[in-house]
């Protein structure tokens, strides 16, 4: 339990801190701007590219794997969609809103790094694939969603545009592609810039880590309404323990690839919720809620799953 514990204190303890600064200190939120943007367009897009590009390009071809772990995700989206629309009475546009709560968990912020923490190098090529495929699916049917609620815009074809255009320009997508195609030609960058990609790669987690507690210390509400519970208990129970059984159904897959699936699948509603629920107006207080409690709560249950991997009790035959 110790190593555990020495694994998960540095994350946690990085966003503990964050959130302890940001109640501490009355800065202005605009103030996290730039650190949003070193790590979505900088940071996080050096630290995929290098994890894919030096991955042997055979790893990143493995079909079973992509559809098991993107059959997940789309479990956990429906079911907590289902629960948003019929069992809270929220419009479609919100209820989308809480689909994406409950399937797309902070694989940017805390992903890559915890799961390489956990399981090592081997962890690189599952995680980059969760991380590409969970995006490019979640980025797809969203914006699709939420356009065709649009009274302004109730085109299909403007709706698939729109998502055309975020899934080609997300910078995070761009770069996973990029790192596996160089992978697949065996590029290899001069030693200057590989440096330079270790010292961004290198700063991704930490700096992601903190900006996480400060914007969750931001977030301020006065009430948890009811349907929040049900979409944190998909994202933090259900989701992995779908990613398990896919494993076993879709497998045999090797022991870190399935334990990367388990592990991604237990993160907490990401970060990105409340940015995009803010974006269209919509589900703005309970995404907040969301992120706040989901990522408390994840204390103790992503902290459980990482023992049973480390103790060896998640096993796959």
């Amino acid at each position: 339990m110790t190593d555990i514990l020495n694994l998960a204190v540095p994350y946690f303890g990085l966003i503990f801190i964050g959130y302890a600064c940001g109640k501490a200190k009355s800065l202005p939120e605009a103030g996290l701007a730039w650190m949003n943007f070193f790590l979505l367009y900088v940071s996080l897009p050096a630290l995929l590219f290098v994890i894919t590009s030096k991955t042997p390009f055979a790893e990143l071809n493995n079909p079973p794997f992509l559809i098991a772990t993107t059959l997940g995700t789309m479990t956990a989206f429906v079911l907590a969609l289902l629960i948003g629309r019929f069992a809270g009475g929220l419009s479609l546009r919100e209820a989308t809103l809480a689909g994406l709560s409950g399937g797309y968990g902070n694989i940017g912020y805390m992903g890559p790094g915890l799961a390489l923490a956990v399981l090592g190098a081997k962890a690189a090529a599952p995680t980059a694939l969760i991380f590409c495929c969970d995006s490019i699916f979640l980025f797809t049917i969203v914006p699709l969603l939420i356009e065709l609620t649009d009274r302004d815009h109730p085109s299909v074809l403007h709706a698939l545009g729109l998502v055309v255009r975020q899934i080609t320009l997300n910078p995070l997508i761009v770069s996973a592609a990029a790192g596996a195609l160089a992978a697949a030609f065996h590029i290899r960058l001069p030693v200057a810039i590989d440096n330079t990609l270790l010292f961004l790669q290198n700063a991704a987690a930490p700096t992601a880590l903190f900006v996480l507690g400060v914007t969750v210390a931001l977030r301020s509400f006065r009430r948890v309404p009811w349907e929040v519970p049900g979409v944190i208990a998909i994202k933090l129970l259900i989701h992995p323990l779908a990613a398990f059984a896919l494993m076993l159904l879709f497998g045999p897959f090797a022991q870190p690839w399935a334990a990367v699936a388990v592990l991604m699948a237990s993160l907490p509603p990401a970060l990105n919720v409340f940015v995009i629920a803010r974006q269209n107006e919509a589900w703005i207080e309970q995404a907040s809620v969301a992120v706040l409690i989901g990522t408390f709560a994840s204390v103790v249950t992503l902290t459980s799953v990482m023992w049973f991997i480390q103790s060896g009790r998640l096993t796959f035959p």
